[in-house]
């Protein structure tokens, strides 16, 4: 379907959320006057604040625009519910809006077709689909949370052009140049929550946190600690950031410790005293996780891909040859060809010297 241009303008403001909005949607809207003026403008604030609709209303009464009759371009469907603000749906019928164009409906079992339904009640046109392809990619976590209870799971690697992620005495400082790096944090930034592995914090003692572009909230860090034997003294415990802790081997001592250090500790066994890693997920997502970055060593993230619970690679390549080195993961061996983990190629850039590659699991998107 063809997007017309308040409907790009609207997926630009759902942009300007992408730091911003977690774990609400990033939704963008415009108001526009029946003569097709531009009477407001706006996108969803951080947790707790204003929704896109209600950020418009607001930017054309600063203005002292007029909204009765006029037509809005929302990317996602008006709210219906009560939750931490009122319904946006609502506001739109008080303010006299005359039609509202949908990019997609909301996939909150809350909403789900009934703000759509309750402006047609209202005597309201509703039109429904310009922009939902990029709509739903822009929170293919949000989707991904609410429809598979699980978050979208995005794993970022580093590599030399051999597929090395490290020396095989640990070190990896910095393969990939500073524009791969940035943008990396850029990608950690639009994140939920941060995954890594004991074996990292260990070798590394990382803080995981973004610091290389501005961010007006930092991530959650989930770390997969079968024994608990996270350092009291890590790097990791940040002030204001969640730390989310996934053990398999009771330690109660240990796990009073680290809460007093401001963590949450949860035992979910699986087998081998390793973490059961899917009612991981399933428990990030009660958490209201919908993006979940993971920077780890190759073994968590061979388990991972081996449990297939990766949905999404971003692969950053240097100009390098390492030999022999740490590969990326560690899964296998596979016995065929035909049992490789299957990737399509979303997208490649140059950042420097370096080559971005962002490739999703085959079929990995359709829920």
């Amino acid at each position: 379907m063809q997007i017309d241009r308040y409907t790009s303008m609207a997926l630009e403001n759902a942009r300007q959320a992408l730091r911003i909005s977690s774990p609400n949607p990033r939704v963008g809207c415009v108001l526009t006057a029946p003569d097709g003026a531009l009477l407001g403008q706006g996108h969803t604030q951080h947790r707790g604040g204003p929704h896109a609709e209600i950020m418009a209303l607001h930017d054309a009464a600063a203005k002292g625009n007029s909204v009765a009759g006029a037509t809005a371009y929302v990317t996602l469907e008006p709210c219906s519910h009560h939750g931490r603000t009122g319904p946006c749906c609502d506001a739109l019928i008080a303010a006299g809006i005359k039609k509202v164009v949908v990019s997609i409906q909301d996939p909150n079992p809350l909403v789900a077709g009934q703000g759509i339904a309750r402006l047609r009640a209202a005597g309201i046109e509703v039109e429904v689909g310009p922009g939902a392809t990029e709509s739903r990619e822009l929170n293919i976590g949000f989707f991904s949370r609410m429809i598979r209870k699980t978050p979208w799971v995005r794993m970022k690697m580093a590599a030399s052009l051999d597929g090395k992620t490290a020396l095989m005495n640990g070190q990896s400082q910095w393969i990939t140049g500073e524009a791969a790096r940035t943008d990396g944090h850029a990608w950690r930034a639009r994140s939920c929550a941060v995954l890594t592995g004991i074996g990292t914090v260990l070798e590394d003692n990382p803080r995981l946190d973004v610091r290389l572009v501005d961010t007006p909230r930092q991530p959650h860090l989930v770390v997969v600690d079968s024994r608990l034997e996270t350092p009291l003294d890590a790097h990791l415990f940040i002030a204001g950031r969640a730390l989310y802790i996934y053990a398999a081997e009771r330690n109660d001592v240990k796990k009073a410790a680290l809460e007093a250090r401001g963590a949450v500790v949860t035992y979910l066994p699986g087998p081998n005293n390793k973490v059961d890693l899917a009612a991981m997920l399933r428990d990030l997502a009660q958490r209201e996780v919908n993006e979940l970055h993971v920077e780890a060593g190759h073994k968590l993230n061979g388990s991972l891909l081996r449990e297939g619970l990766v949905d999404e690679v971003l692969l950053y390549m240097a100009p390098k040859l390492l030999g022999t080195a740490q590969g990326m993961a560690s899964f296998g061996p596979l016995e065929s060809l035909a049992d490789a983990i299957d990737l399509q190629f979303l997208s490649t850039e140059m950042l420097g010297n370096d080559l971005r590659v962002l490739a999703r699991i085959a079929g990995r998107d359709q829920f």
